[in-house]
C-alpha cells in the first residue's frame, strides 16, 4: 500500500517547509490542528503517518497541562489506528554539552523543555512502537508563504537577514551550536517513513557550527558594506552539539558540514539576487 502522510499544523514553520519539500515525493495532506481533531476516525484509516508540527503558547510558556498538549490529544485520537506518529522534541531536554547522546542526562530547565520531555513519556506509554521521537537541534531555513497572517517561527536566517538589512552583523566567533537545514530534515523524515523507523533519535548535524562561519556562508553573495558589532548581552551563548550516530546507522544517511555550507550559500544567493542590499 502506498503510504499516506498527514501534516498537522499547515501554517507552522516546520509544517509549511515539510509540505513544500515533500509534496512531490510522497502522498501528503495538511490540516490545521482544529480541522484534524474534527476529522472522523474512518477518514484516517488509510493514513500511514501523522506528523504534528503545531503547538501553542501555553505549552511553550506555562507548566505542563494536558489540555495544552496537542501531541497528546493527537495520539489519543489515533492510538487505536494503524498509523504511526512523528513527534518533534527538542535538544533543550538535555544538559548543555558536547556530543550529546540519546541516553545522556536530561536537564530541562524551562517550561518548554520540561513539557517536551513529559510529552515524550506519555507518547511512548500510549503509542509504544508506533511513535518516532525526533529530538531536534537548531533548524535553519527560510519561512515558506502560508495562508496564515500569524508571524512564523523566527530562525537564525531571519535574524541574520533582518540585521543585514540594517547593515550590521554580530561578532560570534567564540559561539558554536548544532544546526540542520530544513531540506536535510525533510530527507531524514522521508527515509524514516520509508523504513518504518520508530524510537528516539537525535536529529542534528552532529558537530560544532561556529556562528561566524554560518554568517559567512549566509552573507556569501552580499556585495554591500556592513558594520560588525558585539553580540548583545541577552544573546544565547550556550554552546552544544548532538551526537547523531544512532540515526545515521538506522537510515544510512550522510549528514555533514559541507551540506550545510551549500545550503546556506544557496539561501544567500537566492536572497541577495532577489533583494538589492
Amino acid at each position: 500500500m502506498k503510504k499516506k502522510i498527514v501534516i498537522v499544523g499547515k501554517n507552522s514553520y516546520i509544517g509549511s517547509n515539510l509540505y513544500f519539500l515533500l509534496k512531490n515525493k510522497i502522498n501528503i495532506k495538511r490540516f490545521s490542528y482544529r480541522d484534524f481533531i474534527n476529522l472522523s476516525s474512518r477518514s484516517l484509516n488509510d493514513i500511514s503517518y501523522i506528523i504534528n508540527c503545531t503547538t501553542n503558547k501555553k505549552y511553550i510558556n506555562n507548566k505542563y497541562s494536558l489540555k495544552n498538549d496537542f501531541d497528546f490529544h493527537i495520539s489519543k485520537k489515533i492510538h487505536h489506528l494503524k498509523c504511526k506518529m512523528i513527534f518533534f522534541s527538542s535538544r533543550k531536554i538535555y544538559k548543555t554539552n558536547d556530543n550529546i547522546k540519546e541516553n545522556n542526562k536530561k536537564n530541562p530547565n524551562c517550561n518548554y523543555s520540561k513539557n517536551k520531555l513529559n510529552t515524550e513519556k506519555k507518547l511512548v506509554k500510549l503509542m509504544k512502537n508506533k511513535v518516532l521521537i525526533l529530538r531536534l537541534s537548531n533548524l535553519i531555513g527560510p519561512n515558506k508563504p502560508t495562508s496564515s497572517k500569524r508571524k512564523l517561527h523566527n530562525t537564525f536566517i531571519n535574524s541574520f537577514f533582518n540585521n543585514i538589512k540594517k547593515a550590521i552583523m554580530y561578532e560570534n566567533k567564540q559561539i558554536y551550536k548544532d544546526f540542520m537545514s530544513v531540506d536535510k530534515l525533510s530527507e531524514i523524515i522521508l527515509k524514516c517513513i520509508k523504513n518504518n523507523v520508530y524510537g528516539i533519535y537525535n536529529v542534528s548535524l552532529g558537530e560544532k557550527v561556529y556562528l561566524n562561519k554560518l554568517v559567512y556562508w549566509l552573507n556569501f553573495y552580499n556585495k554591500s558594506r556592513f558594520k560588525t558589532i558585539d553580540i548583545p548581552s541577552n544573546f544565547n551563548r550556550e554552546c552544544f552539539y548532538l551526537n547523531n550516530d544512532k540515526l545515521k546507522k538506522k537510515i544510512n544517511i550522510k549528514i555533514d558540514l559541507n551540506n550545510l555550507e551549500k545550503y546556506c550559500k544557496s539561501v544567500s544567493k537566492m536572497f541577495f539576487k532577489k533583494n538589492s542590499i
